[in-house]
């Protein structure tokens, strides 16, 4: 029976993983969950499914649910107690689903316990994929990928030489404003954003698939977790999101991972990993596949997408500055203190004032710390940041 740690049990990535739990029972036990301050749910899964450990970082929740835990149950309280979990609990494989580059710390006391880490908390990477690499080769340890478009790379790669390979397709499903014209996208709402045409997911990463900015962190997730190099990493439109991406070889050969838009696939995927698993989820549906198009981005309306490239080229702390940035610009715009058109631009502009990139987890902390400053100062000289629109 293979052990899990649950990091962001509340969230849609979290709730998906018991999911799987739940239908392979006998095959996966929950070692230990995390959360943020939603005690009541957390309290729930806990009382189902008996982990040893319980983590909340919120001090209040925590008192909250302090008697509400099952007995044989220990809680881990404050803020560093995701860190205390991932360090004292005993586990195979630990599902990262916490939002943010808050969720960095997590990520490397995993890697340093040379256990398994099944990502789904893509800014780790983003902010820290060499370092993370190599503390993964270093104790042994694998990062899998939960993200639909990383796992399907993942697995077409199995067994393959990288020499081989001619180029990466990852496939995006241009979100709601595909079709919407690009004068109009501007001003869109918060609601307009949230309205994702073929998957369900947290507020951040379905505003991140509206801008586009969910596939520039993958372009740099690609070149870290895979070693391919950027101009072998290729962005299309896929509306149908039944190709999660392809792969090409260097003989023309393509192989492209499918399914429906369901992300309890990677994640089985993931928690059976390296083996294969019988699951009750839908594979090929004839209606589903009967039509699959592919289309180019077009840069007026998706222009998140180069920032993730010149990040790549860059290298080092800039993907910390990157995600950062658009950590507060979107929280800005979901708080309607900010436009949808004013999230690209203001990260742009916090990227351009960066002249070099430094290396390492410390730089990329103290680079994560300092453009979220300057991303709420540039917001501040735009308007008010701290009233409503």
């Amino acid at each position: 029976m293979k052990s899990l740690l649950v990091l962001g049990s509340t969230g849609s990535i979290g709730k998906q993983t018991l999911d799987v739990v739940r239908a392979n029972a006998g095959a996966l036990r929950v070692e230990g969950l995390a959360a943020n301050a939603s005690w009541r749910e957390l309290a729930e899964q806990a009382r189902e499914f008996r982990p040893r450990f319980v983590a909340l970082t919120d001090g209040a929740a925590a008192d909250q649910i302090a008697h509400e835990l099952p007995l044989g149950t220990t809680l881990l309280r404050g803020p560093e107690s995701v860190l205390e979990l991932c360090t004292a609990a005993s586990y195979d494989t630990a599902v990262h689903g916490i939002v943010g580059g808050a969720g960095l710390g997590a990520s490397v006391a995993v890697l340093k316990q040379g256990r398994d880490l099944a990502l789904a908390n893509k800014e780790s990477l983003v902010m820290a994929g060499a370092e993370l690499m190599e503390l993964a080769r270093s104790n042994g340890a694998a990062i899998l990928p939960v993200d639909s478009e990383l796992c399907a790379i993942f697995q077409c790669l199995r067994g393959e030489r990288l020499d081989r390979v001619r180029a990466v397709h990852l496939t995006a499903s241009g979100g709601p404003f595909r079709d919407r014209a690009i004068e109009e996208i501007e001003n869109s709402t918060p609601e307009d954003a949230l309205k994702h045409p073929t998957w369900r997911m947290g507020p951040r990463i379905t505003v991140g698939s509206a801008t586009l900015m969910n596939k520039a962190f993958e372009v740099i997730e690609v070149q870290h977790l895979f070693g391919v190099p950027i101009d072998r990493i290729h962005v299309s439109i896929h509306r149908q999101s039944i190709v999660h991406s392809m792969v090409e070889f260097i003989d023309g050969s393509l192989i492209a991972q499918m399914g429906p838009p369901d992300m309890r696939g990677p994640l089985h995927f993931c928690l059976f990993h390296p083996d294969r698993a019988p699951s009750s989820l839908v594979g090929f549906q004839m209606d589903l596949f009967s039509r699959l198009t592919f289309e180019p981005v077009d840069p007026r309306r998706f222009p998140a997408l180069e920032l993730g490239f010149e990040c790549a080229r860059r290298g080092g702390d800039a993907g910390a500055v990157l995600n950062a940035a658009d950590e507060v610009a979107v929280d800005a715009f979901l708080g309607r203190r900010a436009s949808f058109g004013e999230m690209t631009r203001v990260v742009g502009d916090v990227l351009s004032r960066r002249a070099t990139a430094k290396h390492g987890i410390s730089a990329a902390i103290a680079a994560d710390r300092d453009a979220r400053a300057m991303t709420r100062d540039i917001l501040t000289r735009n308007g008010n940041p701290t009233t409503p629109r």
